[in-house]
């Protein structure tokens, strides 16, 4: 087996399942879609790798994410998120990303924990998983910021203004489920058909 794909079995990207009506309740989680690429950032010790869902590492494509993983004071761990380009607005811009002119100022919102100090937390529940990841990066330099999100709630009704206008419309998760490789009913995504990203609808999910 190759190496590419032993990583990629160890450490298999859970993917989300379209859906055209936002799930309630409080065991939902509410999250902003940002329109980038998926990466899973693996650091250990003084190696960082950014893991595409093709298996390929992007690490010399994004240098200000290395830069900002190795600076952090934990020297073990992986996460999972998006790397993004910001515009003046604070919004996403993937003509911006794609273009690969503005590399050096791509960042990574991270949404996610798998490992940290050498532990598998991938059978924690989400909730879990999201306390470590805020642990992980609370004291982060710029480059790799925590992707926001809500709890739904009990009743149904319009979600946060935030949410409203995420780029890639909202992603619900439940927080009670663990982490697992492939496509996934406990995570869903409901597109913002009003966002110019609805023109690469034929896109696979990034």
């Amino acid at each position: 087996m190759g190496r590419n794909a032993y990583r990629r079995r160890m450490f298999e990207f859970c993917l989300p399942t379209r859906a055209k009506v936002v799930p309630d309740g409080p065991d939902w989680l509410h999250e902003v879609k940002y329109d980038g690429y998926r990466l899973c950032v693996e650091r250990d010790w003084d190696r960082v790798r950014l893991i595409t869902r093709g298996g390929y590492n992007w690490a010399r494509r994004y240098p200000w994410i290395v830069e900002s993983a190795l600076k952090n004071r934990y020297k073990q761990f992986v996460i999972d998120g998006e790397a993004v380009a910001l515009g003046v607005d604070g919004i996403s811009d993937f003509n911006a990303l794609h273009s690969g002119k503005n590399n050096d100022e791509v960042q990574l919102f991270a949404f996610d924990i798998l490992a940290l100090d050498g532990d598998d937390l991938r059978h924690l529940p989400l909730s879990m998983r999201k306390a470590h990841l805020s642990r992980l990066l609370a004291r982060r330099p710029d480059g790799v910021f925590v992707s926001p999100f809500e709890q739904g709630c009990d009743r149904p009704g319009p979600l946060p203004r935030r949410l409203q206008y995420g780029p890639g419309g909202p992603g619900l998760k439940r927080r009670d489920r663990p982490y697992r490789g492939g496509r996934s009913k406990h995570w869903v995504k409901v597109k913002n058909r009003k966002h110019p990203a609805m023109e690469r609808v034929k896109d696979a999910f990034s």
